[in-house]
C-alpha cells in the first residue's frame, strides 16, 4: 500500500504542470476578488485537455487563454491610480473636517486647548531628552570610550559608587591590560589665582596627562595637541580664559603664575560645549604633580587613593569590553589582597553614561539619573493622554450626530476604510493646529524649567535645532492618531441602520460606559497629582523646620576662598552686629560629607566617621549639646593634635565604655593614624541630609588643616545695611574675589532644592490635568444638557424644581467624582507610605488634610462647571424649547 502511494505521488509531482510565466501573469493583471476563480477554471481546462490533446498543446491553450482574459472587467486598478484615489479621498477629509471644526466651535476649542496645553509639557520632555541624549555626541571616539568607575567599601559600611579611581588603576591598563587602544588620566582640584602681570583672575582647572587630546575631541586653536601637555608645568586655556588673561594678544610661550609656580601656556582649546559630561577653564599637565611629588609617595599612587583621579580608556572598534573588564577585576583581586578592611573594584562605564546614567559620588561633571526622564516621559505622557481622552470623549458624546453623517456617506458607497481615514484625518489636523499653541506656550515653559533650578540651566539649553522641530511634528501625529484610533474605529462600524440610534453607550465594562469610564481614569489622575503636590510641599517644609541638633538662626557661613581666616576675622570683629565668630572646615547637614577612617581597641575593627575640622568656638555658635566632657579650649600647635569631641553614635559603634558618655571621657582612638584622646561626647546631631540616619560623627581641632569657612552669628535689625558692612571688610583683605557668604537657613533651604523643583512640577502638571478633566467635563456637562433640554422642559411643565434639576443632571457626574477619589486617595497613601517615604529616615507623616484637600478643590470646580451649565439649562423657557413639539 505504501508502495502504491510513493509511486501515485511521484508521477502527480512529474505530471505536466502549466507554463509558470502564464500563472505569474495572471496573477499580476487580475483582480483580488476574481483570481481564485479564473486560476480555478484554467487549471481545470488545462488538465482536462492534457488528457485531450497532449501537454504541448494544453500548455499552449493555457497560454491563449491567459492573454484573452485580459479584459477591462479582470484587470485590477493600478498602484497609481490607488494612490491618486487616496489623494482625492485625503481632499475631502480636510474638507469635511474644517466644516466639522468651524459647526462645533465649542468642542474644537476644547480638544485644541486641551491637546495645545498637553502637548506643551510633551514638547519640553522632548527637548529635554534630545539634550541629555546628546551629551558628549561631539567626542569622535564617544562609542569606543569608557570611564573607569569605583566600588568602595571599608569593612561593615555601605557599598559607595564613585566615579573616580585611582591614578595606579590608569598606570596599570597603560602597561599590562592588552586590548587597549589609549589611556588618559585626569584629576580635579586645582583652583587658584592665576596672575598674568596685574591681571588676578580665579581659575579651576584639570591636570591631564599628555594622551589627553588623543582620547578627547576637544580641538586646539593654537598649539600642539601631541605636545601642548607632555612638560611639567604646562598649561592649555580656553579660548575665554585666555581672552581675560591676554586679551587679544597671542598667549602662546607665555607665563601663567599660581602662588610662586609659573606655568607656560602651550595651547588655547576651544571652549567646552556645554553639553560636555567634563567641565573646565584650563588644563594643567598631569606631569606637574608626578615633578612635585615623585612616585615614590606611596600615598598618590596608591590602589585606595580614588578621591579625586579619573581614567579614560580607548578601546578599538574590534575589541570586547568584556574582556577587558575581565582583566579589570583579575586586577582588583589582586590589588585587594593587599589592602586591609576595605574592597574596592573598577568597572568599565560607557562614556555615553557619563551624563545620562547612574549617580555616582565624586562626579566630574553634571549628572542626572534615567529614571528622572522616564518620570518626566511618564507625567507628560499622562498629561497628554488626559486631553486624549477629552478628545474620544466629546468625540463618542457626539456619535448620535456624526453616526448619522457616517450612515449616510455609507449608503452612499462609503467603505470602512474611508470612515476611518476621514476622522483619523481630523484628529490629526486638530492636533497639528493645536501643535501651533504648544509651540508657543512650549516657549514660555522653557523659560520658567530653565529657571526652576540653577542646576537644571547649568545641564541643558533646550535650544531648537532641526531635528527637535522634526520630533515635535512627529509627536503631534503621534498624538492625533492615538487621540482619534478609537473614535475612527468607533464610527467606521456604524453600519447604515444605526444612523437613527444612539451609540454613545457602548460599555467597555458591564454597566460601565466608555465615557463615564474616561472621566472617572481623567479625575483619578487629577487628584492623584494634587495629594501629590501637597504630600511632598509638607515633607519640604518638615525638612526645614526638622530639629537638627544644633542651631542654624541668623548664622552666616562666609567662604574663606584661600583666605587666612584670623585676618578676615580681626576685620569682622570691628562690625557691632557681628556676635560671635567661629570656624570650620565644612558646612555640615546639607549633603557635603568628609568622612576618615577610626579605630577603637581592636586594630582590625575600623570604621568610616564623618568628620568636620573645627576651632573652640564653634560649639558655642551652633549651640551643640555636650552630653558629657568638654569643647577644645587652646589651638594645638602644629603637629601636636591630642583631643576630638565625638558623638553618642561612636560611643554605640564601638561600645566605647558600654555607651556611658561620661565614663567615655579620656579614651583613646586611632584616627589616620595619631592617637587621639576623647575629650567630649555631643549629643547626636544631622550631619548630613534627612534622608540618612544619624551616624558616627566626630569634630577634631588641627592646625594643619585648611579652614574652609568662618561661621558668623549676627544680631541685627537693620540686614542690608549689615552686609554691606560685611562686605567693605571682606574687600579689606581680598579685593579679587567676590564675598561669598549665605545664611545657614538659605544654605539648608538650597539644600533640598530638588523637593521644591519635584513639587513646582508635580503641582504645574496637577494644574494642567485639573485644566484638561475640568475642560472635558464641562464639554460633557454643555453636551448632556443640550441633549436633554426636552426631558428638563416637560419635567420643569410637570412640576420640577430648578434644585431637582440640578440634582437629577449632575448626580452621575458627581458620582464618577466620588468613585475617582476612593481610588485615587488610597493609591496615592499607599505609594507614599510604601514607596517614596521609606527611603528617608526622617520624614513627616502622611495628613488626612493633604488628600482629602485635593478632593475639595476637584469637587468645587466640578460644582461650579456642572452647576452653572444646569442652572442655565434648567431656567430655559419651557415653551421656547416646546414650541416646535
Amino acid at each position: 500500500m505504501k508502495r502504491f502511494d510513493s509511486q501515485n505521488d511521484r508521477s502527480e509531482a512529474e505530471s505536466p504542470k502549466p507554463p509558470r510565466w502564464a500563472q505569474r501573469l495572471i496573477r499580476w493583471y487580475c483582480r483580488p476578488d476574481l483570481l481564485e476563480d479564473l486560476q480555478g477554471d484554467l487549471n481545470e481546462y488545462f488538465a482536462r485537455n492534457l488528457k485531450a490533446k497532449g501537454a504541448g498543446r494544453a500548455r499552449l491553450i493555457y497560454c491563449l487563454d491567459a492573454l484573452k482574459f485580459f479584459r477591462p472587467y479582470t484587470v485590477r486598478k493600478p498602484d497609481f491610480l490607488n494612490l491618486f484615489i487616496h489623494w482625492i479621498m485625503l481632499g475631502s477629509y480636510l474638507k469635511t473636517s474644517r466644516r466639522s471644526l468651524v459647526r462645533n466651535k465649542l468642542f474644537s476649542f476644547i480638544n485644541i486647548f486641551g491637546l495645545a496645553v498637553s502637548m506643551s509639557v510633551g514638547l519640553l520632555v522632548i527637548a529635554l531628552t534630545t539634550d541629555l541624549c546628546s551629551y558628549d555626541d561631539f567626542q569622535v571616539k564617544k562609542d569606543r570610550t569608557y570611564r573607569v568607575i569605583t566600588t568602595y567599601q571599608d569593612r561593615d559600611q555601605p557599598i559607595m559608587n564613585f566615579a573616580s579611581t585611582s591614578v595606579k588603576v590608569g598606570k596599570k591598563i597603560r602597561e599590562t591590560v592588552a586590548g587597549v587602544e589609549d589611556v588618559t588620566i585626569l584629576s580635579n582640584g586645582f583652583s587658584g589665582d592665576a596672575h598674568v602681570g596685574e591681571k588676578v583672575i580665579p581659575l579651576e582647572a584639570l591636570w591631564a596627562d599628555h594622551s589627553f587630546f588623543r582620547v578627547f575631541t576637544f580641538p586646539l586653536l593654537k598649539g600642539d595637541p601631541s605636545t601642548a601637555l607632555r612638560e611639567p608645568y604646562s598649561l592649555v586655556l580656553t579660548e575665554k580664559t585666555a581672552q581675560k588673561l591676554f586679551g587679544k594678544a597671542d598667549p602662546l610661550g607665555k607665563f601663567v603664575r599660581f602662588d610662586t609656580l609659573n606655568y607656560v601656556v602651550t595651547g588655547v582649546a576651544k571652549d567646552v560645549p556645554k553639553l560636555s559630561h567634563m567641565r573646565f577653564e584650563a588644563l594643567i599637565s598631569f606631569a606637574t604633580t608626578e615633578a612635585k611629588q615623585p612616585r615614590t609617595d606611596s600615598k598618590v599612587y596608591s590602589w585606595d587613593n580614588i578621591w579625586q583621579n579619573y581614567v579614560y580608556i580607548v578601546l578599538p572598534s574590534t575589541s570586547d569590553p568584556a574582556s577587558v573588564q575581565a582583566t579589570l577585576n583579575k586586577l582588583s583581586r589582586q590589588e585587594n589582597a593587599a589592602i586591609k578592611n576595605k574592597k574596592i573594584t573598577v568597572a568599565l562605564q560607557p562614556l555615553k553614561e557619563a551624563a545620562l546614567g547612574r549617580k555616582l559620588e565624586n562626579a566630574i561633571g553634571p549628572t542626572i539619573m534615567p529614571i528622572v526622564v522616564w518620570i518626566l516621559g511618564g507625567l507628560a505622557f499622562i498629561i497628554i493622554l488626559s486631553a486624549c481622552f477629552n478628545y474620544t470623549n466629546l468625540s463618542i458624546a457626539r456619535s448620535l450626530r456624526r453616526s448619522r453623517e457616517v450612515g449616510i456617506r455609507k449608503i452612499n458607497g462609503a467603505l470602512k476604510s474611508h470612515v476611518l481615514g476621514q476622522f483619523m484625518a481630523e484628529s490629526v489636523i486638530i492636533a497639528l493646529l493645536a501643535l501651533v499653541f504648544s509651540f508657543g506656550l512650549f516657549l514660555f515653559l522653557r523659560t520658567q524649567f530653565l529657571a526652576l533650578d540653577s542646576h537644571i540651566s547649568d545641564l541643558v539649553s533646550l535650544d531648537l535645532s532641526p531635528k527637535i522641530s522634526l520630533y515635535f511634528v512627529v509627536m503631534a501625529i503621534a498624538v492625533g492618531l492615538v487621540a482619534g484610533f478609537f473614535p475612527a474605529l468607533f464610527f467606521s462600524r456604524i453600519n447604515a441602520l444605526q444612523v437613527i440610534k444612539d451609540v454613545s453607550t457602548m460599555k467597555v465594562f458591564r454597566h460601565v460606559s466608555m465615557r463615564k469610564a474616561l472621566i472617572v481614569i481623567q479625575y483619578t489622575i487629577s487628584l492623584i497629582f494634587i495629594a501629590t503636590t501637597l504630600i511632598g510641599y509638607n515633607q519640604y517644609r518638615g525638612f526645614l523646620s526638622f530639629d537638627l541638633g544644633f542651631t542654624t538662626e541668623n548664622i552666616l557661613n562666609i567662604r574663606l576662598q584661600q583666605n587666612k581666616g584670623n585676618l578676615i576675622k580681626k576685620e569682622l570683629a570691628e562690625i557691632p552686629e557681628v556676635r560671635e565668630i567661629a570656624q570650620s572646615m565644612m558646612i555640615t547637614s546639607l549633603g557635603s560629607i568628609h568622612g576618615t577612617s577610626m579605630k577603637y581597641m581592636n586594630p582590625d575593627d575600623s570604621t568610616m566617621v564623618w568628620l568636620n575640622f573645627v576651632d573652640e568656638h564653634y560649639l558655642p555658635v551652633h549651640n551643640h549639646k555636650l552630653v558629657a566632657g568638654k569643647n577644645f579650649t587652646l589651638r594645638p600647635k602644629k603637629g601636636e593634635e591630642r583631643e576630638v569631641i565625638v558623638n553618642e553614635q561612636v560611643l554605640k559603634r564601638f561600645n566605647i565604655a558600654n555607651k556611658d558618655p561620661q565614663k567615655a571621657l579620656g579614651k583613646m582612638i586611632t584616627v589616620d593614624g595619631k592617637k587621639l584622646a576623647i575629650v567630649g561626647v555631643l549629643k547626636d546631631f544631622h550631619y548630613g541630609t534627612m534622608d540618612k540616619k544619624i551616624e558616627p560623627v566626630m569634630f577634631r581641632y588641627s592646625s594643619d588643616e585648611p579652614w574652609g569657612y568662618l561661621n558668623v552669628r549676627i544680631s541685627s535689625t537693620d540686614l542690608p545695611a549689615t552686609m554691606a558692612s560685611i562686605d567693605n571688610a571682606w574687600r579689606r583683605i581680598d579685593r579679587i574675589h567676590p564675598l561669598d557668604a549665605k545664611f545657614y537657613d538659605d544654605q539648608i533651604e538650597l539644600a533640598y532644592s530638588q523637593f521644591v523643583v519635584m513639587v513646582k512640577v508635580i503641582g504645574f502638571i496637577a494644574f494642567l490635568s485639573i485644566c484638561i478633566a475640568s475642560l472635558g467635563l464641562f464639554g460633557m456637562v454643555v453636551f448632556t444638557t443640550e441633549t436633554r433640554l426636552k426631558e428638563i422642559s416637560i419635567r420643569k411643565v410637570l412640576g420640577a424644581s430648578e434644585s431637582g434639576l440640578i440634582y437629577l443632571l449632575s448626580k452621575g457626574f458627581l458620582s464618577m467624582l466620588l468613585i475617582a477619589t476612593f481610588v485615587a486617595l488610597p493609591v496615592t497613601y499607599f505609594f507614599f507610605d510604601q514607596v517614596v517615604l521609606t527611603n528617608f529616615a526622617y520624614h513627616q507623616p502622611i495628613g488626612l488634610s493633604e488628600l482629602l484637600a485635593g478632593v475639595m478643590i476637584v469637587m468645587f470646580l466640578a460644582f461650579l462647571l456642572i452647576g452653572s451649565q444646569t442652572l442655565k439649562a434648567a431656567r430655559k423657557n419651557p415653551a421656547n424649547v416646546l414650541k416646535s413639539e
